[in-house]
């Protein structure tokens, strides 16, 4: 496999972790902040740890995390504009992106699997 610099959806996982700290970089809810920023830092970094992990067993192990991680995002963001740290349309375009990030994973690892020989019963 390619560096995890050079897979797509590690990049739109960067992109998302820069928009989420950009979007929460004037709040001083700091919990709520903090949460949001550690949870998009970790699908980024879960796909780079998984990518060099030495086996394609841990590589989806990691790709998994980063997918809850993904998730835990998504879920903040609903309480993102009911509480007003961003607009409805922001929470919309970037709920979008985590759906396509979660996606994206999803097609890694089925890829990974089907390149894996399975051994047969």
């Amino acid at each position: 496999m390619a560096h995890f610099e050079d897979l797509v959806v590690w990049k739109e996982a960067k992109a998302l972790t820069l928009t989420i700290y950009r979007l929460m970089e004037n709040s001083r809810d700091y919990g709520f902040r903090d949460q949001i920023q550690r949870a998009s830092v970790s699908i980024m970094n879960n796909i780079a740890e998984g990518s060099d992990a030495g086996s394609d067993a841990i590589n989806i192990r990691f790709l998994n995390i980063a997918k809850g991680s993904c998730s835990e995002v998504r879920s903040m963001l609903y309480l993102c504009s009911e509480l007003g740290y961003c607009t409805v349309e922001q929470q919309e375009e970037l709920i979008g992106t985590t759906r396509k990030i979660s996606a994206s994973i999803n097609n890694l690892i089925k890829y990974i699997n089907t390149k894996t020989p399975h051994p047969q019963s």
